[in-house]
């Protein structure tokens, strides 16, 4: 009781949920000074059953939100603070991530398959191969996306296809579809007792099944995918209370859950916001996606923005870690870049899952060229930095040429902005400065003031003379143009090199089955190789008789 009465009275605090490809976070924000008070995170792990293949384990990931919130509650509870201020929780989320769960049960009915998944790379290629001059743009007047394995249409088609509990429950009317913030929230409000399914315009826009002019989903796009539309979430705006919370950290003392708007490529990301009132949203001419960006209220307008999505950017750091084992913490990277300060001439195209924007190429796969007997460790984990830096630049061209306006800076968030050197990289490679926010959790801060400001809530004010200035840090251009144009260019001979590497038609007999001989090099190398062995044999036996 006498912790109790000693416990620090903040006024309204918000939390947020960043649900992430490679790990859960819930933060607490003090809603009048923007202040981060606590928070805890969760790594996820990701299974790869087949080549191609990402999948993540849907009860883990609400298990490691449960977990956050839990550990993040006992943090702010040991510093006195009085967690029954939290008054919304946010929610944020990787994107076009697909699940599918059983209304009635409660359970899910396979894993969560990731946006970067390739196994519908056929399913893809054939919806391509049917359009009007295998147009890839067939779609976009209506989404505003490409037709690519990236988006969760087909994620879902497959499911439904080669899952027979997903079928089965599609058929009796138990199954529900749903990104992560759908699942989440689902969850969070109560789940098979009167969960909230729905989720907001901004992740609806990812899906391929979403018109991104009416704002709802598509009857002819589902046609189009074969989707029954009552699996479909209901969509609301981004910053409206959904639902009270009644499982968590601390039931009662969370008074709503609402989702809020994502936009973010691994930790760095290019876009452009464009009201745009009564006008059309802006579609790109250079490989960009067009995506509602927000919708802050029900009444209030959409705002949509030119998007750079790019498949593996702070990722490619795990993989170094995970796959290569040549550093054991992230932070390592930095250190064993900075040993060299150069590539020496080597480049790394992380394509593991084929190139996103602006080429949107799923035959890439990842390269590194460039090697000689010099090229060591450091060298490599150089050019993985180096990466991350040519890829935005790449985005950053297609925005300028897109929009007619420069960019005189670039604005970056993320994890990733704690790599100095990489944003030094960055600074010098685009050839305009860098700015950081002093505090990197922008997207869960954006996710928490805009549950704070909904309706029902009301407890941030999002005016422009009541937001907290932020303090940033600038790294401007340390190299000359010229060098930074060279290496750019070499970066784009890479890419062109590991374009056309994977195929999904498999070579066939005629009959549907794969067969080796189809390929006539592989034949002649295996029949000449029989035969090779088969006259070894007998030449061995005929020496053997005459020595007989």
């Amino acid at each position: 009781m006498a912790a109790s009465s000693e416990r620090i009275v903040l006024g309204p605090l918000v939390a947020a949920v960043d649900q992430g490809t490679s790990s859960t976070r819930f933060l607490v924000f003090n809603a009048k000074t923007a202040e981060l008070l606590s928070h805890h995170q969760v790594e996820i792990k990701q299974s790869f059953p087949k080549e191609g293949w990402v999948e993540e384990d849907p009860k883990e990931i609400l298990q490691s939100v449960y977990e956050c919130m839990d550990r993040t509650c006992e943090k702010l509870t040991q510093l006195n603070i009085d967690i029954s201020n939290i008054k919304a929780i946010g929610v944020t989320n990787q994107r076009e991530t697909t699940l599918v769960w059983d209304k009635e049960t409660g359970e899910p009915l396979y894993n969560a398959i990731v946006w970067l998944d390739l196994r519908t790379q056929s399913t893809v290629e054939r919806l391509i191969n049917k359009t009007p001059g295998r147009n890839k743009n067939h779609l976009k007047h209506k989404t505003g996306l490409p037709i690519s394995t990236y988006f969760s249409a087909v994620k879902l088609r497959w499911l439904m296809d080669n899952v027979p509990e997903v079928h089965k429950a599609v058929l009796s009317h138990r199954a529900m579809f749903g990104t992560v913030d759908s699942w989440i929230i689902w969850c969070l409000t109560g789940g098979k007792k009167g969960g909230v399914h729905c989720t907001d315009v901004t992740n609806a826009s990812r899906t391929m099944l979403f018109n991104i002019h009416t704002l709802a989903w598509d009857p002819d796009l589902c046609k189009y995918f074969d989707i029954p539309m009552e699996i479909l979430p209901s969509v609301r705006s981004s910053s409206e209370i959904y639902g009270l919370m009644v499982s968590g950290c601390c039931p009662g003392c969370l008074k709503s859950v609402s989702t809020v708007w994502i936009l973010q490529c691994l930790g760095i990301f290019v876009h452009i916001t464009v009201p745009f009132g009564t006008e059309p949203p802006v579609m790109s001419d250079h490989g960009l996606l067009t995506t509602v960006a927000y919708k802050l209220g029900r009444d209030k307008p959409a705002f949509y923005a030119l998007e750079g999505s790019v498949a593996i950017a702070g990722a490619v750091v795990r993989w170094l870690k995970d796959n290569l084992g040549i550093i054991h913490a992230d932070t390592d990277l930095e250190k064993l870049a900075a040993a060299v300060g150069t590539s020496y001439g080597c480049y790394f195209v992380p394509a593991f899952s084929g190139l996103y924007a602006p080429y949107w190429e799923p035959s890439a796969r990842g390269i590194i060229c460039g090697l000689t007997q010099f090229t060591n460790r450091s060298h490599l984990a150089f050019a993985a930095l180096e990466a991350v830096c040519f890829q935005v630049r790449e985005l950053m061209d297609a925005m300028n040429q897109d929009s007619g306006i420069p960019l005189s800076q670039l604005q970056v968030d993320g994890g990733m902005t704690s790599n100095r050197l990489l944003m030094q990289l960055q600074a010098d490679i685009l050839c305009i400065p860098v700015v950081k926010p002093s505090m990197p959790e922008t997207t869960a801060l954006g996710a928490a003031m805009a549950a704070g400001a909904a309706e029902g809530v009301s407890v941030w004010s999002l005016s422009p003379e009541d937001l907290t200035e932020v303090t940033s840090e600038k790294f401007d251009p340390q190299i000359n143009p010229e060098e930074s144009e060279f290496r750019y260019a070499r970066w784009k001979k890479a890419v062109q090199k590991s374009m056309n590497w994977e195929t999904t038609e498999p070579l066939s007999n005629g009959s549907g089955q794969y067969c080796i001989f189809c390929s006539v090099p592989l034949g002649f190398y295996i029949l000449g190789s029989m035969f090779m062995l088969i006259g070894a044999k007998y030449i061995d036996t005929w020496n053997k008789q005459n020595r007989g």
